[in-house]
């Protein structure tokens, strides 16, 4: 698998994981409509997951409460 394709699917699955944990999260506390629930934890799990990059052959992390980025 290149890194590329690492980079793509450890993207899609942090943000699948913190979107969900962000709507059953939210969803317990606040009794939001369907809608605003679901948009509301898609803008939370896009600012709080961290980014997966591919720089040549290395993968490299950006958290977004960090500068820089590390190298995995």
């Amino acid at each position: 698998m290149s890194v590329k394709s690492k980079a793509l699917m450890l993207n899609l699955i942090v943000f699948g994981v913190l979107f969900v944990l962000f709507r059953v999260g939210i969803g317990m506390l606040l009794p939001l409509p369907y809608l605003p629930l679901l948009l509301g934890s898609a803008v939370l799990a896009s600012f709080c997951s961290p980014k997966f990059i591919a720089k040549g052959n290395t993968l490299w992390v950006k958290y977004p409460w960090k500068k820089e980025p590390k190298k995995c």
